[in-house]
């Protein structure tokens, strides 16, 4: 059965998507970007500050649906220059210290808003 996640303490959906979607024991979380789910706003600063957000909007779903960063075992980042990926990892692996999700990373002509960074996440319990 399709549950699907909603949560304040991460951005609305702005279009037509669920923040996150659990289907038999798997969280499948939307691609985040860095809004901050208070103002909808982008958040100031660079990649780092960007992904940072991210991860934090990535945390709240996750914490809304029962799971944790333990619980992650792939992660699809998209960024808007390649150049930007290490520093996007330096701020990522902080929340995967031990036993990291499988990963891909990508550079896109461009992303939603015009941030730096979006990440999809998929966790399993």
């Amino acid at each position: 059965m399709k549950r699907i996640i909603a949560t304040e303490n991460a951005p609305a959906a702005i279009g037509p998507y669920s923040q996150a979607v659990e289907v038999n024991g798997t969280l499948y979380i939307s691609g985040q970007v860095p809004l901050v789910p208070e103002t909808m706003k982008v958040i100031e600063g660079g990649i780092g500050e960007q992904t940072a957000q991210v991860m934090k909007n990535i945390e709240a779903i996750l914490t809304a649906a029962g799971y944790t960063f333990a619980d992650v075992v792939k992660s699809t980042c998209l960024l808007s220059d390649m150049a930007n990926f290490k520093a996007m990892n330096e701020v990522y692996g902080k929340y995967y210290k031990q036993n990291a999700p499988a990963r891909a990373a990508f550079a896109v002509k461009e992303l939603p808003l015009g941030v730096l960074v979006e990440i999809e996440t998929i966790a399993i319990k």
